[in-house]
Order: C-alpha cells, then sequence, then structure tokens
C-alpha cells in the first residue's frame, strides 16, 4: 500500500534488546517514535523518545494504580491523593517539618475519629476542633510551593488525572530544565507529606458537586454497574460518593500511598528536545534510592460474566436525552482491542462509516457515534445515539442496532475497510508532531500492561485484517448481552444537598519560602535563547496568476499538507454563513450523492471543511500529500457545484431548532450564553443567528450560492505541505475556481463588548447545587503593545495557576471552590477594548464568601515580592523554549496585522519584562481593576441563593433562558 511505504521511509529501524550504552533499553525494530524503554534497578520504568522540533519536553510520571484500587469504605481515594501530591514534601511545602509533623499527627487522628460519629451535633464539634488544629498546622505550611517549583523551571500545563486504572501527573518543561524537574519530583513521589487536608478536601467536594450537572459521566456509572457488577468498574467512581468525600481516612491514604507509589509501579513517560543517555541518568539519580517493593498487589475480584440478553437502567438528569449501549470487551492488553479500533472506524469516524453514512448524514437521528473505552481488566465497546424530536430513544437504539448487524452481515462498502486503515495511519502519523501524543501512547502501554513491540505492530496487523475476519469477529462479540442506559430528562431526586463546613481560613503565608525553592529558583542551567518570528523570511508570500496572495511555508518532514482558502469576513458580515457551511454535509454534486462524496474523501485519505469565525472564515483542505490534486478537484466540485436537497434542509432545520432546545438544558452551555449575553448585550456571537420562522422558511438554493459566491471575494491561500512554491501555484491556477474581478470583503456589523458604568447583578436560572459566576468589568480602554507585558505578569502573578492569588486565597486558604481564576483580557482587534473578569464555580451558600474574598483582592492587591520575581522569571522561560511552527507562523502573522502590528509581540514581552517592578505591577492592578464596577453574572437558583446579601451589592436583573439564548 501507499501509506504503509510512507510510513516505513520516514522510520529509522532500530534492533530489538539491549543496545550499548551506560544503561541497557529496549528498542522496537520499526517504531516511527524510536522509543528507548530502559528499566532502572528499582523497577522504574523510563520511556523516552526524542522529537527536536522546540526546544520543550513533555513528561509524565504514570502510577498504575486509580480507583479501580479504592478501599471500599474510602472511594475517591486515588483521585483525593492525587489533589494532596501537590502540597509538599519535608522539603517544600512547610518552613518547619518537625514542628508542623505533631499537628499533622493530630489532624490524622481526629479525622480517624470523625468519620465514625454520625451525630450531628458531634459531629459539627469535631470538625471545629479538627479546623482548630488545622490553623495550628498551617503556621507551617507555604501553600503552592510545587507550583512555585514549577513555575520557576518555565513549566506549563502542571496538571494530574486520575482514573480507573491510573493517576498521571502531567508537566511540560524546558529542555534545559530536566535536573531541577527530576530533583523535584524525586522528592515528591519518595516523600509525600499531607497538609492542608480539609481545605482541600473542600475543593475536592466543589469538584463533585460539579460533577452532579454532568449527566454523561451519570451514564458511564450506570453503564459500569451493568457490565461490572462486582467489580470496582461497577461498584464505584473515580469521584467517590458524598458520604466518603466527607467522612476521608488519612490513614488509609497513606497506606495506599505507601503500597502504589513506588517504583515498579511507576512508569516516566517523556518526549522532546532531549539526550536520552543524559536524561536517563538523570532520573537515576533522583529516583535510583526510591526502594523497590515485593509487596505490589492488586485487589481481585470475581471474573465479570457476559450479559446475556439486554440489560437496563435508567438515569435522570437535566440535560438532553440519549442513550448507550455498551458490549464488555477484552482487556485493553488484548489484541481485541485492535478490532474493536478498527470496528469503531467502520462505524463511526465522521466521514464514511456505518452510522456516519446510514445515520448522521441522512439525519436519521440526531448523532450516532461508537467507540472502544479500552480499561486494564476489561473495556467496553460503547455506542451513543440522540434522537430526533419526537423520536423515541427505542427507535434510536432500533437504528443503531440495525447498523450493528449489518457489520455482523458484511453489508458494507469492500473499499471502506482499507480507507480506515489508512485513515488511522494518517492520524499516526499526524500524532508524531505532538510530544504529548507519544507520551500518552507510553501511559496506556504501562498502565494497560500492553508491550511496546505489540503496540508498534498495530498497524501491520490491522493491514493484514480483512473483512471476513472483521464480520467473524463483530458475530462472536456483538450479541444480545449488551448494558443499555437510557438518559431520560427530569429532576435527578438522588442529588443531595450539604452545607458548607465552618472552615476558618488558614494563612496563604506568601511571605514565607522553603529553602529548597530557593535553592531551584536560583539554580544555574544553560538558558534557551528565545526564537521570534520574522514576519519577513518565516514564510514566503507570493501569488498566483490571478492575484492571490499565498501565504507558503514547506513540509519537509512527511507527506502531509493542509491548505485554506482564507476570507477576511464571517458571521459578522452574514450571520447565514455558519449554516450554510453546516448544510454542505448533507449535500452532494450533479455528479456525486453526498455519501459519495464523503466516501471518496475518506479513500483519499484526506478532508475538508468549512470554518466561519467572527470576522474570517476559510475553507480548508489536508490530508495526503500525493493525493491533494484528486482531492482539491473534488471539494471545489462540492463547493461550487453542491445540488440542493430539500428534504435534507428540512431534516437539518429541525435538528439545528432541537439542538438549540438541548442546548437550554446544559448548565454549561447556559452559563456560557450569559457570559456572552452579558459582555456583549443583545447583540452577540451566540444570538446572531436566525430564528426559527427564518430558517424553516429559507431557501436552502441560496445557502448553497452563498458558499459557490465565495470565489468572487478576495482571499488568500495558506499552504503548509510538500509541494514546492511553484508546484503550488500552479495547482492552485489550475483547480481553484476564482472569478476574474475580486469584490472587497462584505461590511459587517462589529460585535462590541459593553461597558460597566455601574455595578449591576444579572441572574439567568438554573437549578443546580452549585452557581457558576463571573464579574465582568469594561471601560472601554483601547489595547496599548506596550502594557503587554505588565498584562502578562499580572495575569500569572494574581489571577494564573496554583501559585496566582486567586488560587490561593479562594481554593488553598478557604476551600470556596475548585475552579477559580482571574483574568484581564486583550482584544484580537485592534479597535476592540479591554477588559478584564473573574471566574467560579462554587456551592450555593458559598457565593457571598466567593464574592467578598474577590473583591478584596481586587481592590488590595496582595503585595509578596518573591511571587512576583517567580511570575516573571516563569514568563521569561516559556517565552525562550516557546517555538512556533508550519502553518501557526502564518497565522501568528494574520493575528498581528488583525491587532495593527507587524512584529513578534513575544519580542516587545521579553524584552520589557527584566525591567518590571512589583509597584509596576500594584499600579496596574489599581488602575484597572481595583474599586471599580462590576457586572456580576450569575447563573443559579436564586431560592437557594442569599438574594438579600446580593441586593446590597447593586441592582438585580433578572434574564431569562431566552434572554440569554436569543431563542
Amino acid at each position: 500500500m501507499k501509506f504503509k511505504s510512507l510510513i516505513l521511509a520516514s522510520i529509522l529501524s532500530l534492533g530489538f534488546g539491549s543496545q550499548a550504552s551506560a544503561y541497557s533499553y529496549e528498542t522496537v525494530k520499526g517504531d516511527p517514535m524510536q522509543t528507548r524503554i530502559y528499566t532502572l534497578p528499582n523497577g522504574l520504568k523510563v520511556y523516552l523518545s526524542v522529537n527536536k522540533e522546540k526546544p520543550r519536553i513533555q513528561t509524565y510520571i504514570a502510577v498504575r494504580t486509580g480507583s479501580r484500587n479504592d478501599p471500599a469504605e474510602t472511594t475517591g481515594l486515588a483521585h483525593y491523593l492525587e489533589h494532596l501530591m501537590f502540597k509538599g514534601t519535608r522539603q517544600f511545602g512547610t518552613a518547619d517539618p518537625a514542628k508542623e509533623q505533631p499537628y499533622l499527627d493530630d489532624i490524622e487522628r481526629r479525622y480517624e475519629h470523625y468519620r465514625t460519629v454520625t451525630d450531628p451535633a458531634q459531629r459539627k464539634q469535631l470538625y471545629h476542633e479538627i479546623d482548630s488544629v488545622s490553623q495550628l498546622a498551617a503556621k507551617y505550611f507555604i501553600p503552592n510551593e510545587y507550583d512555585k517549583l514549577m513555575a520557576s523551571i518555565g513549566a506549563e500545563g502542571t496538571n494530574a488525572y486520575t482514573s480507573n486504572d491510573v493517576t498521571c501527573y502531567v508537566e511540560n518543561i524546558p529542555s534545559n530544565e530536566v535536573e531541577n524537574w527530576a530533583r523535584i519530583q524525586g522528592d515528591r513521589f519518595q516523600n509525600m507529606v499531607i497538609r492542608g487536608f480539609h481545605t482541600e478536601l473542600e475543593a475536592v467536594y466543589e469538584e463533585f458537586n460539579i460533577s452532579l450537572t454532568n449527566d454523561t459521566r451519570k451514564e458511564f456509572a450506570a453503564i459500569g454497574k451493568l457490565l461490572f457488577p462486582t467489580h470496582p468498574y461497577g461498584t464505584q467512581t473515580t469521584i467517590g460518593t458524598q458520604e466518603h468525600l466527607k467522612n476521608p481516612s488519612i490513614t488509609n491514604i497513606k497506606n495506599y500511598y505507601s503500597h502504589y507509589y513506588v517504583p515498579n509501579n511507576v512508569a516516566i513517560c517523556m518526549a522532546g528536545d532531549f539526550d536520552p543517555e543524559t536524561v536517563v541518568a538523570t532520573i537515576d539519580k533522583y529516583f535510583g534510592s526510591w526502594k523497590k517493593s515485593d509487596k505490589v498487589t492488586y485487589p481481585q475480584f470475581p471474573v465479570q460474566k457476559n450479559l446475556t440478553s439486554p440489560t437496563s437502567e435508567t438515569v435522570i438528569g437535566k440535560e438532553a436525552e440519549n442513550i448507550m449501549l455498551a458490549w464488555k470487551m477484552d482487556s485493553a492488553a488484548a489484541l481485541q482491542n485492535d478490532t474493536l479500533e478498527v470496528i469503531s472506524s467502520i462505524l463511526n469516524n465522521g466521514k464514511a462509516g456505518l452510522f456516519d453514512l446510514d445515520l448522521n448524514q441522512p439525519m436519521r437521528c440526531q448523532a450516532a457515534q461508537a467507540f472502544n473505552y479500552a480499561m486494564r481488566d476489561y473495556s467496553q465497546f460503547i455506542v451513543f445515539g440522540m434522537p430526533n424530536e419526537g423520536q423515541s430513544l427505542d427507535e434510536v437504539k432500533s437504528l443503531i442496532l440495525a447498523e450493528i448487524e449489518k457489520l455482523k452481515n458484511g453489508d458494507f462498502s469492500d473499499k471502506l475497510l482499507p480507507a480506515v486503515v489508512n485513515n488511522m495511519k494518517l492520524d499516526y502519523l499526524n500524532s508524531l508532531d505532538n510530544n504529548e501524543k507519544r507520551a500518552d501512547a507510553y501511559v496506556n502501554s504501562f498502565i494497560n500492561g500492553r508491550d511496546w513491540k505489540t503496540e508498534v505492530e498495530k498497524f501491520d496487523r490491522i493491514a493484514g485484517m480483512t473483512k471476513q475476519q472483521i464480520v467473524d469477529f463483530a458475530r462472536r462479540h456483538f450479541t444480545n448481552g449488551y448494558a443499555i442506559v437510557y438518559k431520560k430528562q427530569g429532576e435527578d431526586a438522588s442529588q443531595k444537598k450539604i452545607d458548607k463546613p465552618s472552615i476558618t481560613a488558614i494563612p496563604t503565608n506568601r511571605d514565607m519560602q522553603s529553602a529548597f525553592v530557593k535553592e531551584i529558583k536560583e539554580s544555574k542551567v544553560e538558558p534557551i535563547q528565545p526564537r521570534f518570528l520574522d514576519f519577513k523570511n518565516d514564510f514566503t508570500q507570493t501569488k498566483t496568476k490571478r492575484n492571490l496572495p499565498v501565504y507558503y511555508i514547506q513540509n519537509k518532514q512527511n507527506q502531509l499538507f493542509s491548505m485554506s482558502y482564507y476570507f477576511e469576513f464571517g458571521e459578522e458580515s452574514n450571520k447565514w454563513l455558519p449554516f450554510a457551511k453546516d448544510y454542505f454535509d448533507y449535500l452532494g454534486t450533479d455528479k456525486l450523492s453526498a455519501k459519495e462524496v464523503k466516501e471518496r474523501f475518506y479513500q483519499l485519505a484526506c478532508g475538508y471543511n468549512i470554518s466561519v469565525g467572527t470576522n474570517s472564515m476559510q475553507i480548508s483542505l489536508y490530508g495526503l500529500g500525493e493525493n491533494m490534486a484528486e482531492a482539491q478537484k473534488l471539494m471545489e466540485q462540492v463547493v461550487n457545484h453542491a445540488k440542493v436537497d430539500r428534504d435534507a434542509y428540512k431534516k437539518f432545520v429541525e435538528q439545528e431548532l432541537k439542538s438549540r432546545r438541548d442546548q437550554k438544558l446544559s448548565q454549561k452551555a447556559n452559563f456560557s450564553a450569559l457570559q456572552v449575553y452579558g459582555q456583549y448585550g443583545e447583540y452577540n456571537p451566540l444570538r446572531n443567528v436566525p430564528d426559527s420562522t427564518e430558517l424553516v422558511s429559507a431557501d436552502p438554493q441560496k445557502l448553497i450560492d452563498m458558499v459557490a459566491d465565495l470565489k468572487n471575494y478576495k482571499h488568500s491561500v495558506i499552504y503548509y505541505g510538500p509541494l514546492t512554491e511553484k508546484q503550488l501555484v500552479a495547482a492552485i491556477d489550475k483547480n481553484h475556481a476564482v472569478a476574474k474581478s475580486l469584490k472587497d470583503a462584505p461590511a459587517g456589523k462589529h460585535y462590541t463588548k459593553q461597558t460597566t458604568p455601574s455595578n449591576e447583578i444579572w441572574i439567568a436560572p438554573y437549578d443546580a447545587k452549585n452557581i457558576y459566576m463571573i464579574q465582568y468589568h469594561n471601560e472601554n480602554q483601547k489595547w496599548n503593545p506596550e502594557d503587554e507585558a505588565k498584562v502578562e505578569v499580572f495575569n500569572e502573578y494574581f489571577g494564573g495557576g496554583m501559585n496566582g492569588v486567586v488560587f490561593q486565597e479562594l481554593r488553598e486558604s478557604r476551600g470556596l471552590a475548585y475552579s477559580a481564576f482571574a483574568d484581564f483580557a486583550t482584544p484580537s482587534r485592534k479597535e476592540d477594548s479591554n477588559y478584564a473578569y473573574t471566574y467560579i464555580i462554587s456551592q450555593n451558600d458559598k457565593m457571598m464568601d466567593c464574592i467578598r474574598v474577590f473583591n478584596n483582592i481586587l481592590d488590595t492587591l496582595p503585595q509578596t515580592p518573591a511571587a512576583f520575581e517567580l511570575a516573571k522569571q516563569a514568563i521569561m522561560k516559556r517565552i525562550a523554549s516557546q517555538r512556533i511552527t508550519k502553518t501557526g507562523i502564518i497565522y501568528s502573522y494574520l493575528s498581528a496585522k488583525e491587532r495593527g502590528i507587524d512584529y513578534d509581540l513575544r519580542s516587545k514581552v521579553y524584552a520589557a519584562l527584566p525591567s518590571l517592578t512589583l509597584e509596576d505591577i500594584v499600579k496596574f492592578e489599581h488602575d484597572n481593576m481595583a474599586q471599580k464596577p462590576w457586572r456580576y453574572l450569575i447563573l443559579g437558583d436564586e431560592n437557594n441563593l442569599d438574594m438579600k446579601a446580593l441586593e446590597k451589592i447593586a441592582p438585580i436583573k433578572r434574564v431569562s433562558t431566552k434572554d440569554i439564548f436569543g431563542y
């Protein structure tokens, strides 16, 4: 196959087994990532892949444990431990570990007693005592020193996640900071100390509150219960129960940590710019003394029997109705998962799968999807469907099962399987550019117990699959023994309200600093020199015969390409454009049906799409370079010769109107709508849409003509791919239909953010246990590029990560929220204004506390010189190690032009950073945010809010769901 030869051409073949090196390692022949797998004497696995595109490294530290191993009496433990891993060790996070420890021991003892008590009055008294002792321990606690350490080395994406089988810790670091990173992580994983417990517990509980309105989580829990009735996949959830979250055991957490957080149960996965020998030696230096455990065992559970008939459960929640079906499959390590991955694409690849062509494209239901959810012990093959208006969930189920029967009967094109294989390889080639995806592949291999050789050889196995093998597999495994979850719309009576605990704010101790943090901050590393864009030399500008501007960069790495026709107008000029582009998904041409168009693009391993933004739009083509000419001709045929389908338009409108109704059921969608409405007013990106009457009565031919007419407007071409400049221009001249005389972009009505001359409170209704709230301020201040360095440092210092003032004051000190941040935002267009906002999700009865704390820190910015210097250091290191590549260069140029500048703004920021002082930032915040009027945008149930307290702040304006959505 052509695609196979393409992949093999990009591979440096490596031998099997150990290589000559100071450290022995394994490789796999034919691995395009050239992975080295080291195993240190203590059992620690190290996966390394070199990619020198940018001087940064994606790091994951994966622990082979998750909620599957949670004790049944303290579910949610693995996830809570993940949070506590950010609290430090005896070296950092504390001013005096010896004096702190007795208080931490006392808190642990008190929690062990507290969790056994059921009397409400006694529990309240015991919690008060825990809170009091926590105050004493907090004198020594230095919150968020871990984030300070990461900021000091220029890390990005500091995070972690927990799932059924894995807890994984995530950092993206500059390539010159491996030594510091390894030193920090080595201490963290060997010497974790549990502190700041009760406020962090409350933050985790707020995360639980957020999950209560996520009906998809409930569905997955229900699927698990049906498929795995005596296994933690079905008996407990990663977040845990309300009861367990409110009755934690520090002792259980410590025991869990000691058992699973050992080197022979951990893998370090890294991809980026480094020397493998140097990196593994550094890891050995800081992790090599970590003692191996010979007692790593995992709870064992009964074999989960296959269902013999359809078994169902119903989930109730506010969000839109849907249905899930799931089959229990083998473990993620089993070769069966290769077949399941192929089958998921045969059913649903977004273009030419059975669901795509038989259900989604003809709109026989609102949506149908299929995917394989692989886990260490078992996998779940899940199909999902949403009904059209008036369609029952059982009718959707019947449609989905009919497609499964087609799969089992081989009733699909012989060309589909080869196309699936080619497109899977195309996706894999694209993923090689992404260090995160490389490292994530290692995490999955390690956690799931799948040998890396097996993973590398996957595509060879897939390429050898036959249609008959797929059919036989489907007949064996897609039986009537499946689980069904009906998600119905209604009030979930199982949700319980728990009052906020009486937490005394612990001190943030922002002026304190451990010796360890000081050492890391002041450590000397070989600096990375920044590389700023040169818009005159980093890409080529040329023109076609018809004078179309062309922005060109050649891809010299592989045979993939992307090409866009770029128009400098969008929905501000024509509110119908987004609907015209969506309608095109259902159209064929005078020569090809809509189904044939999708099949042909998929067979070419190419794709096209139309995207419409506020003031720009693109028609894009992408995929395998050798098929670009044919794909371009096909795209031009579709865009310029689409054939109207009035029946499809009628169904399209019906689905659009149902989608609008469904959006009103979602808490997140309501909050997004309120935010846009509160910032822009009635004329905004969400409300500037055709109403239902306009949609129903519109002539679909006009939508087709609208897209075809784009060739008559001025536009440019953006290209990254293997063609030479001359070849590209020739291809555009030959295949791209363009009018002889091009029109200027049509005028549009500009979306303009409103000013906030006085305090206001806008409340939109949503019945939930928590509120979503933004405070928004805008005084129509125009953007000045000279201020950009101040803006970046302020945002880092005040509202950014875990070391920011907002996070420390609202979450770390008081446990008021899971999610809280603030930002001073600058516009993407030179004519727009700056604005500021705060953001929080919190329990209803914590709302006024959140407002008070936010206003206090806004009006009087806490000043910490060390934190300020750290913010500057973090930004400088991030800029120095940042590299903008490929089409990112061209889009950076276009963005700069839109802001009225002709240079890389990062160069100005980097040059200004060294001279900035804390006084500059304090003055900036005072001038722009302190003592300012705010528009409070609150989504919540006012029956459960302190309305009298709100009325003292400002007049209350109640806005309806219809107001914010506009329909």
